[in-house]
């Protein structure tokens, strides 16, 4: 009976033994977790504004924003806005927005829409939509040369107007953690015609 007890209890001792450190392995890595569902979370958001815009509308354009002049930064409009803008009044249509990712503030979202008497005199607003993001850039595909190139503005054309990215590439950081997504832009297609 002894000898079964003490059998019992080295069971139930490494069983225990076993969990706690089973739990102490998922509390090391729920950071790391969060994190990531995190980055998955704002740059599933992304898309989906992307995809909500108007099509062949996504692409760079100069933008108020803030105290200085105008920069270039990514630009779109959503027909029917988005959740996440907090208006002072009323939700309005026809908002344009653009994208900028600022080092201390985190990815932010201009938005104002064409609706309001001052559109075109007044700064658009600003919304964080995380303030893990330390960096945006644009990703040029070169057709001449098939490869990549990364530029940390938009670029222009040699007609001297903005050219589109195809994609661009979202940097996010929390302490020792980093990630990088990457977001396409919509493809616009030209319709078929009509014969």
């Amino acid at each position: 009976m002894l000898l079964a007890v003490a059998l019992l209890g080295g069971v139930l001792l490494a069983l225990n033994l076993f969990v706690f450190s089973m739990a102490d392995i998922w509390d090391r890595n729920g950071a790391r977790r969060l994190f990531d569902q995190h980055v998955r979370a704002v740059t599933r958001h992304v898309e989906v504004l992307f995809r909500r815009a108007v099509p062949a509308e996504v692409a760079p354009a100069e933008i108020q924003a803030g105290s200085g002049g105008p920069v270039p930064l990514l630009a779109f409009e959503l027909p029917a806005g988005d959740r996440v803008l907090p208006w002072p009044g009323p939700a309005l249509p026809d908002v344009v927005c653009a994208l900028d990712a600022q080092r201390g503030r985190g990815l932010v979202l201009y938005w104002h829409s064409r609706l309001e008497t001052r559109f075109e005199q007044d700064p658009p607003r600003a919304v964080v939509l995380t303030p893990l993001a330390t960096g945006l850039t644009y990703d040029y595909y070169e057709r001449d040369t098939g490869q990549w190139r990364r530029e940390s503005r938009p670029r222009r054309g040699s007609a001297g107007h903005w050219l589109a990215p195809e994609c661009i590439t979202l940097r996010f950081a929390q302490g020792e953690l980093q990630a990088e997504t990457t977001v396409m832009l919509p493809v616009t297609t030209g319709a078929l015609p009509a014969f």
